[in-house]
């Protein structure tokens, strides 16, 4: 699960969130469309290795097809006897290459970091493997020396420094293979719930040597951010009828449903349902019965689905065509919101006196961004590859709010500028350059993957900002921009849009849950080298720019 930012005792950034306080909000009919400002301009020709829009049916019968073959696979990329190979998603290209991703066992046990791609060409012929852990999967013994309790004790130490107050874990420690780093070994992986120190919910996985019991790896699997001022002004939402009632109920974007925890902080909560398909009032309220917050839920669920869907092809987050749900006021006085990809759903505090509720369109698009990275590239959300994770939801939330042309809100640059957490009208993240934050990294240092990923993330955040716009000073929708570089060159932007196809490429057929800055690298180079060849002008512009942020 991933939180809108860091918790207060690390004082990290948060993804963007914010308050309810535009106008009137108001909803179309059952069987009404987007709002107009969430309408993107028909995509020009597709390019041969952009994605296609997969029906549900199709996408199952390539994922079924792949499964049924993947003893075969795994001989011919020249796994071991012990491997077999679990298909976890498919995508394919207007020129037919398809790109499976899969998950790996051995000896029937979950090999974590031993996720991998095959890449195969529209004639069936295999055309290269990505892999996160590139060593040849040989695991010494299958025998732990060390109980099952002791992991566990382990794990509930690390979770109590979180905050988390549980004596026991979520479910007994389970035996896996760990490949994350260096030579595999048989570990146990545990996972503990509880809150954190912040309130927002817990669910740390602790990754223990099963022969040596030392901690080999531990990420949090919530992921999150924080806001206080929302501002998108009257938009339409789609909504269902029933009878004479009206319901936050979202037929046609996978049956995303808006739900009211009204202050609790667990189960799905109650669908909104209203007499009237007016929604808020547009002013924030400390009612748990707020409509306003649920209105700007419901419009940053579907603008960020209609992004995925018009800008990449994508059907749903995980490309399956079914919608996530929402929760509004969790908690009380919970600053924070956040994604967990275990309920599949998007979780809203109402901030500070429970009147500032964290339902930006930034925090929809940042936060269901990651439920994107989960069911794909599955970035570690630990390290350089967390940094990753963190600035993946920030580049594709910097997406979603420029594709939605909300004259409320235009797209811009800067992280959460709308929610003023610093106190001072100053934003999250600076996107041109990091460090403005007071703790983002703008270059690639080998102490980069030590930070805390909300500020690890300016490395990959400020590559994206240099690819889309070029170095240098500029103004964009009125807001002014001076990116520096590593190195002093001087870097001319290929625009957003192909910048976004880039990124989206890569993570969705270059990158695995190992992924680290270098990779990330080589990872975009092969989707601009797809997308518009080797050596064109877009494929030496990536590369220029992650040397602009000492990445080489």
């Amino acid at each position: 699960m991933t939180p809108l930012y860091a918790r207060h005792k690390r004082t990290t950034l948060a993804l963007a969130t914010a308050v309810a306080a535009g106008s009137l909000l108001a909803t179309g009919m059952t069987t009404g469309v987007a709002s107009a400002q969430s309408t993107a301009a028909p995509a020009a020709k597709p390019l041969a290795a952009a994605p296609v829009l997969l029906s549900e049916s199709a996408r199952a019968s390539l994922i079924k097809e792949a499964q049924t073959t993947a003893s075969d696979t795994a001989q011919e990329i020249g796994l071991g006897a012990e491997e077999q190979l679990v298909v976890k998603d498919v995508v394919k290209d207007v020129d037919g290459t398809v790109h499976t991703r899969y998950e790996r066992t051995y000896a029937g046990l979950p090999v974590l970091g031993g996720d991998l791609i095959v890449h195969t060409s529209k004639s069936g012929k295999a055309e290269g493997v990505t892999r996160a852990s590139k060593g040849a999967l040989k695991v010494a013994s299958l025998t732990p020396k060390i109980a099952a309790s002791k992991a566990e004790t382990q794990a509930l130490s690390a979770a109590k420094a979180d905050g988390s107050e549980k004596t026991s874990a979520d479910s007994a420690p389970r035996k896996v293979i760990w490949a994350g780093d260096g030579t595999p070994v048989l570990a146990y992986e545990t996972v503990v719930g509880g809150l954190q120190d912040d309130g927002t919910p817990n669910q740390l996985h602790v990754i223990t040597d099963a022969a040596t019991g030392a901690k080999l790896f531990e990420y949090q699997g919530i992921e999150t951010g924080t806001g206080k001022t929302l501002y998108s002004g009257t938009v339409s939402l789609t909504t269902t009828l029933s009878g004479s009632t009206y319901q936050l109920y979202d037929t046609t974007r996978g049956g995303h449903k808006t739900n009211n925890l009204a202050g609790g902080t667990s189960g799905t909560g109650t669908l909104f349902t209203n007499t009237t398909d007016v929604w808020g009032t547009g002013t924030a309220s400390s009612s748990v019965n707020d409509q306003t917050a649920a209105a700007d839920a419901a419009y940053g669920a579907q603008t960020t689905w209609d992004f995925y869907k018009n800008t990449f092809g994508r059907n749903g987050i995980k490309n399956n065509g079914v919608g996530a749900y929402s929760r509004v006021h969790y908690g009380n006085n919970y600053v924070n919101a956040f994604w967990d990809d275990s309920c599949f759903c998007m979780t809203y505090g109402d901030g500070s006196g429970n009147t500032h509720p964290l339902t930006s369109l930034d925090v929809a698009g940042h936060e269901m961004s990651h439920g994107v990275t989960a069911a794909t590239a599955k970035l570690n959300y630990s390290g350089e590859s967390g940094g990753l994770n963190e600035a993946t939801s920030d580049i594709f939330g910097t997406g979603v709010e420029f594709y939605a042309n909300n004259a409320s809100d235009p797209g811009d640059y800067l992280i959460g500028e709308k929610i003023n957490i610093n106190g001072n009208g100053t934003p999250l993240r600076y996107m041109d350059k990091p460090s403005k934050d007071g703790g983002s990294a703008d270059y690639w240092s080998s102490s980069v993957g030590s930070k805390d990923v909300h500020y690890s993330s300016g490395v990959a955040n400020h590559f994206f900002y240099l690819l889309s716009e070029g170095s240098g000073s500029k103004t964009v929708n009125g807001v002014s921009y001076n990116s520096p570089t590593y190195d002093g060159s001087t870097v001319t932007g290929i625009g957003r849009d192909k910048a976004l196809q880039i990124w989206y490429k890569a993570l969705t057929t270059y990158m695995t849950s190992t992924t680290n800055y270098k990779a990330a690298r080589t990872a975009t180079l092969n989707a601009a080298s797809a997308l518009y060849g080797s050596g064109s002008a877009e494929y030496n512009a990536v590369a220029k720019a992650w040397t602009a942020v000492n990445v080489s």
